[in-house]
Formats: C-alpha cells, sequence, structure tokens
C-alpha cells in the first residue's frame, strides 16, 4: 500500500502536463501514472481535481539568520529573520528547498575560511529549525588564501555545488564584501576543475562608489536616487567582465538578481557563443521600476541592485520567457518595516526583499494566469531550473520515479488580493500588500509529507533536511536551464 496518492491534478512534468496520479512511498515519488491504475488503497489520499501539481519550488537566494549590515541599522546589531520564519514562510508559498548562505567572516570565524565548515556552522543553525529542505553556497570575499581556495574545491566534492561571489562592496562603507579579479580568477579555476558553478553578484565596484561620491558632493544622495548609483551600465560591464573570466577558465556562471536590459543581452550574447551561464530575477524587478521610489513608501521597495526603468521591467519578462533568464528567486532578506525606510541616504538605505513566500505567487499570476509564461515555464523558473543549476536536480525539481516527493498544489480559481494577514514571515509589512493574485497555493508537501493543507500548517521545524549538491557530468551547459 502507497503512503500517499494525488489524484485528478493537472500535473506538470518533462513531458508536458496532462492529468496524472502520483504514488508516493517513503518519501519518494513511486509512480507517476494515467488516472485510475495506482492501487485503490493508500494511507492518504489528496484529490486535486481541478488543480495544478507542480514540483516543490527551489529558492535559488535567501538571506537568513544573518547580521545586517550596521550602515543599514543606524549602528545597532539587528539578526535577519530566523530559519523558522523563512521557511514557514517559503512552505505556505509552495517552496520546499531553500538555498541559504555561509558568510566569511559572518557564519564561520576561523582565521582561515573554510567552505565546509561555513556550511556545517550554518547547518547546526538550521538543523531542527526549518520547516523547508536547505543547502547553502559559501561566499568567498577579498582575497582568500590558498587554503580557502583548497577547501572550496573540497566543498565541492563532498556536495556544495555553489560558490558565491560579490564584484562589488554594494556600498562604500560596507568594506571586504568585494573578490578582487585576480582571487576571482584563481576562484573560478578552481569551481571548474571541481564541476561547480560560480554565483555572483556583478557589478562594477569603481562605478558603483563613484557614482555615490559624486551625488553626495551634489547633495543628490537622497536613496531615491540609487538607481544613479546601481546602473545598468554597472551592471553591463561587471557581467561581461565575468563572462571573459569564465570563458578563459570554462566556468559556469550564476548571475543573481538581473536587473535589466543589458544583464539580459550579455547573457543572451555568452549563451549563443555556448557559455555555460544563467540568469536569475527578483521577482520584484518584474513588477516595480525606480518610478516606485516616488511613492510615500517607496523606500520598501528598495533592494540592490536598484530597480531599474520600464523597458528594463519587460526585457526581465521577455527574458524569462524566453529562456535566456532561467530563474524567478527573491534575495530574501526580512526586515521590520521601520528598519527597512529609516534610511534616508545612499549610503544607508537598506536593501533586501521579503517575498520568499510571495515568490511563486508573483511568478504564477503574472506569468502563467496573465499568459507571459506557460505553464511548464512556470514550472522551470520556479522549481526545476534552480535545481538543475544548483545540483539538487533530479533528486528535486522534477515530479518523476525516484524524485523526492515534494509537490505543490495550486488552484488556478483563487482570486483575492494578498493581505498581510495570509503571509507568514517575521515582519510587519509586504511590498505585495493589495496586490491582486488569481492562482495560489493549496498543498504543500515535503519528502511525501503533508507541511500545509488549505492554510493550516500540518508540518513542524524537524522536518526539513539538508541537502547535498552536485551537477551532473563535467559542467551545466548540457543542464537545459
Amino acid at each position: 500500500m502507497l503512503d500517499l496518492i494525488i489524484n485528478g491534478g493537472q500535473v506538470v512534468t518533462p513531458g508536458g502536463t496532462a492529468v496524472l496520479d502520483i504514488g508516493v512511498q517513503d518519501g519518494q515519488i513511486v509512480c507517476v501514472a494515467a488516472p485510475g491504475t495506482l492501487p485503490a488503497e493508500a494511507t492518504r489520499t489528496i484529490r486535486a481535481d481541478g488543480k495544478i501539481v507542480v514540483p516543490g519550488g527551489v529558492e535559488p537566494h535567501a538571506h537568513i539568520a544573518e547580521p545586517m549590515y550596521s550602515g543599514w541599522t543606524g549602528g545597532e546589531e539587528l539578526w535577519l529573520q530566523s530559519p523558522e520564519g523563512a521557511t514557514r514562510a517559503a512552505i505556505f508559498g509552495g517552496t520546499t528547498t531553500v538555498v541559504s548562505f555561509a558568510f566569511m567572516n559572518v557564519h564561520t570565524h576561523t582565521a582561515t575560511f573554510d567552505a565546509n565548515e561555513a556550511v556545517r556552522d550554518r547547518i547546526a543553525v538550521f538543523d531542527g529549525h526549518a520547516y523547508a529542505d536547505f543547502a547553502f553556497h559559501p561566499v568567498v570575499t577579498g582575497q582568500p588564501t590558498a587554503e580557502t581556495l583548497a577547501s572550496v574545491g573540497q566543498a565541492i566534492d563532498d556536495g556544495t555545488a555553489s560558490i558565491k561571489v560579490f564584484t562589488t562592496d554594494v556600498t562604500t562603507g560596507q568594506g571586504g564584501v568585494k573578490i578582487d579579479t585576480g582571487s576571482l580568477l584563481d576562484l573560478m579555476r578552481v569551481i571548474a576543475e571541481h564541476g561547480g558553478v560560480l554565483a555572483v553578484h556583478a557589478e562594477d565596484d569603481e562605478l558603483v562608489k563613484y557614482q555615490e561620491a559624486k551625488l553626495a558632493c551634489e547633495g543628490q544622495d537622497q536613496w531615491y536616487h540609487l538607481h544613479l548609483v546601481h546602473t545598468s551600465l554597472s551592471e553591463d560591464l561587471a557581467f561581461r567582465k565575468v563572462l571573459r573570466l569564465a570563458r578563459e577558465t570554462g566556468t559556469g556562471v550564476y548571475f543573481m538578481h538581473v536587473t535589466g536590459t543589458s544583464g539580459v543581452a550579455a547573457i543572451a550574447e555568452a549563451r549563443a557563443h555556448g557559455q555555460a551561464v544563467y540568469g536569475e530575477v527578483l521577482h520584484n524587478y518584474l513588477c516595480f521600476t525606480a518610478d516606485d521610489y516616488q511613492r510615500p513608501d517607496g523606500s520598501k521597495y528598495q533592494t540592490y541592485p536598484a530597480l531599474k526603468t520600464e523597458i528594463d521591467r519587460q526585457a526581465l519578462w521577455e527574458g524569462l520567457a524566453k529562456g535566456t533568464l532561467s530563474t524567478v528567486a527573491t534575495d530574501e532578506y526580512t526586515t521590520s518595516y521601520q528598519v527597512k525606510t529609516q534610511g534616508r541616504t545612499i549610503a544607508t538605505a537598506c536593501g533586501g526583499h521579503a517575498g520568499i513566500e510571495t515568490r511563486g505567487i508573483i511568478a504564477f499570476s503574472e506569468g502563467y494566469t496573465r499568459g507571459r509564461l506557460s505553464l511548464e515555464r512556470f514550472d522551470e523558473v520556479f522549481a526545476t531550473n534552480p535545481a538543475r543549476i544548483l545540483g539538487l536536480y533530479p533528486r528535486k525539481g522534477i515530479i518523476a520515479p525516484g524524485s523526492d516527493a515534494d509537490l505543490a498544489i495550486w488552484d488556478p480559481a483563487v482570486k483575492k488580493s494578498i493581505q498581510l494577514t495570509d503571509l507568514h514571515h517575521d515582519s510587519d509589512y509586504s511590498i505585495w500588500e493589495g496586490w491582486q493574485v488569481q492562482g495560489w497555493p493549496v498543498v504543500t508537501i515535503l519528502r511525501g509529507k503533508p507541511m500545509v493543507e488549505d492554510g493550516q500548517l500540518l508540518g513542524n521545524p524537524e522536518d526539513g533536511q539538508f541537502v547535498t549538491r552536485k551537477l551532473n557530468g563535467t559542467g551545466l551547459a548540457h543542464t537545459g536551464a
């Protein structure tokens, strides 16, 4: 007898979408079959008539349980929301796997940064405190030592497939975040040799800092001018530099939070030349522009890099639909409304986006329901592609025998205005409050266990597990993401 049967739903699989039944045993999918062909008896049956069943979402970019940059907090020591808060919100949004970070000199405090040790330190923080499965990107900064580079190779071999870097300090006051070019080249060689992927926040640091200082001198350093500092030109210069280094070393690259036309174009050109390069868009970039900074509460929309123009917003949707961009993510960075909006200058404006629950809801409603994305494409950007790019596939991100039974059941008929009471993150605001949507995740299943059903939390924070990640073959070019 099967543990669980889901029947009657429109199931999205690599072969397309059809009414299928899904059988689950011991946390895995054991069969995907025509309606009525599975055994009649199961410990539990969930009817999904009129609903859509996709793989549980994979959130590739979430800052969780981190100390905030003090320049954004007025010098006060504040931490981002806990694993419980972030993964609870994720589960309610249909996301079953979350990839967060293990920062050098933040999450581990050894004299020499060791990527594996950083991951172990983070596992200890999440273990027993996560409703979703989890993994981490170690973050390498500054000028890593030979020992740190060796640890990166070992971490990739041991199942941590992605390593993150910044090509900018993001703000002038936040020193030590940026990796220098020579070190980046060495790091890329290690990543390529061990079959990993480089995740990167790519902006031109010199241009960012020059523009920040210039506007301050001109008395134009109000926070709502952030798009004049974190510009399309900065993105273009940094993307193309990273891509040139990646071509030199044969490294796969995952560009986080692509903001507009220049980033999309750089990725498209590199892919046309056969490079294994992938782009991520945040769902707030798909729906807001720098014009929204002019609203009375406009600072709540700010994240880094800055929002751009309407032309850039349309380019992001086009890139997502056509496949130039591969994933929808959040850059989850949940704070209180007061902390989020207190910075009044470019130097003090708080970044980040509280959106780990709304990621799929907005992508489904604005993408699939409004006809921008096919149902299969929604599945790819929400679950399948982040799983492929980050080394979780085919354990995650696919409905197929042998994969984890991570499933999200969506009701496409639900129409509502998002209210703060609908959401489950640890904050007192959401930029999506009042947003009209059609389509809502009504059941979320993690490794065969219903975690959320009809608005009720059934799981517990001991359910989430650390997952190792390895890319298939020698690289990323064949993944199809």
